[in-house]
């Protein structure tokens, strides 16, 4: 399929001040609007002209959406806040390390001095039929071309597909699901807060889109309650690439012990699934006992109970099973079998 390439379509640019003021240009310009933090995600899908947006909201001019600061013995940080920022802020790392060390290993040191935070968990799924222009289900078409016989689809979801089988590509998004995030969302109707897990959608719920964010809605900044602050924390990721590379699978998780026993846990995994999976089943299932290796592998057999493979990526159902064991154990050895 021919596309044509690296020339921007013809658009508007509107740089607000506020975000009170980006809000209302979403609000008037409607679903026309493209909403640009750092610009990565953006200038991929402009330059591709996949993506063919009448105006463009510039976001990088608000000062209000920057920054961390301290809430209620917890944090907000402002959605445009940059991942270099996040990973190297000292509460962030005293208190909950388990987010600075998801965003510290997000694509290449140069792609976080300049990715944002509410980028992250916004972007788009990275399925190359999706990005190359094919009239795929998740652009409006009536084929998933990753889910035929002939589909190259390594890098998509093991659970919960319905018609797209793209994963959700985010790094971020699990930490903060596991350190209870709640994401906060400026609309017509003024501010509401939201779980993290809320704030993602799967193909089933509406299949053009990842996240809640309705035109006119402007996500503001995430919260991160003191609530898991010093917890015991777990983040991997695997990737092809030590760099650059989005997850193959990530896992994170946050515990508090009482004795040597789990009185409880919250863990979360991405690139399962088309959007990040909180495993509520795992968590009631250890809750009360010891994070010991047999305990991680109960648990990691527990975790993958339902998974469909595709042609080229029953590798993840191991691997998934692996990272949940080594996120409640603590076993670092990289056992895959």
């Amino acid at each position: 399929m021919a596309v044509i390439r690296d020339v921007m379509p013809a658009l508007d640019l509107l740089q607000p001040a506020t975000a009170a003021e980006a809000q209302r240009l979403l609000a008037d310009i409607g679903p026309g609007a493209w909403v640009m933090a750092g610009g990565l995600d953006s200038f991929d899908w402009l330059k591709d002209r996949i993506k063919k947006p009448t105006v463009l909201v510039d976001l990088s001019g608000i000062d209000e959406l920057r920054g961390i600061r301290e809430s209620n013995g917890g944090l907000e940080i402002g959605a445009m806040t940059t991942l270099t920022e996040i990973a190297s802020h000292q509460n962030v790392k005293k208190n909950f390390s388990l987010l600075a060390e998801a965003v510290s290993v997000v694509a290449s040191p140069q792609i976080r001095n300049q990715g944002t935070l509410g980028g992250n968990v916004a972007q788009d799924v990275r399925c190359w039929y999706y990005r190359g222009g094919w009239p795929c289900y998740r652009a409006g078409g009536n084929t998933c071309y990753a889910d035929t016989p002939v589909g190259r689809n390594r890098e998509h979801a093991i659970f919960g597909a319905s018609r797209c089988i793209a994963v959700n590509p985010s790094d971020s998004a699990p930490a903060l699901i596991a350190l209870d995030a709640k994401f906060v969302i400026l609309g017509s109707k003024g501010e509401r807060v939201i779980d993290a897990e809320e704030f993602f959608v799967g193909p089933e719920h509406e299949i053009t889109r990842i996240h809640i964010l309705q035109p006119g809605d402007l996500l503001t900044a995430i919260r991160i309650p003191a609530t898991w602050s010093g917890a015991k924390f777990y983040f991997e990721k695997v990737r092809d690439r030590n760099v650059w590379d989005f997850p193959l699978m990530n896992v994170a998780s946050a515990i508090k012990f009482s004795g040597d026993k789990i009185e409880d846990i919250r863990i979360a995994v991405n690139a399962a699934s088309p959007k990040p999976m909180r495993l509520k089943n795992v968590e009631a299932a250890v809750r009360g006992k010891a994070a010991s290796e047999a305990t991680g592998a109960m648990a990691g057999k527990l975790a993958v109970e339902g998974a469909i493979p595709l042609q080229f990526n029953a590798y993840k159902i191991p691997l998934m099973r692996n990272l949940v064991k080594r996120a409640i154990s603590g076993v670092k050895e990289a056992t895959w079998a």
